[in-house]
């Protein structure tokens, strides 16, 4: 099968590189797939799962956000965080989000109530992708 070139690389350091068969990216438009030989693309992404192809296996990174660029057979997403789902720590995703549903709780002014949302979001996702593994 054709591969194309995935790349996801965030401020620290390289997750993953490596020939796939196939990337799902969570776009903030919806979800869209890339395949070997795709046109050239520039997508902002959300908070969300990146799924991809290898050896006919799927392999699941969580990324917090970013962008993805398809140019000559490479797909590059520059991501604000991303861990591979071997990498996640559930117990510290969970409590992650216990304590942004806490946070989300509060009615006041104290809680800036999108980052909590965030936060939560990004707990929920990590724990997906780690259940993934």
């Amino acid at each position: 099968m054709a591969t194309l070139r995935l790349e996801v690389v965030t401020p620290d350091k390289t997750v993953v590189k490596s020939e796939v068969e196939m990337v799902v990216c969570p776009g903030v438009e919806g979800e869209f797939g890339v395949l070997s030989k795709h046109i050239s693309l520039l997508s902002a992404l959300k908070i969300g799962v990146l799924r991809y192809r290898i050896s006919s296996k799927d392999e699941y990174v969580f990324i917090s956000g970013g962008f993805a660029d398809v140019n000559n057979n490479v797909l590059t997403v520059l991501a604000e965080s991303a861990e591979i789902a071997c990498d996640i720590d559930t117990a510290r995703a969970q409590n992650a989000r216990e304590r942004a549903e806490k946070r989300m709780a509060v009615q006041d002014d104290t809680v800036d109530a999108a980052r909590a949302e965030a936060a939560l979001q990004r707990a929920i996702m990590r724990l997906n992708v780690a259940v993934r593994r």
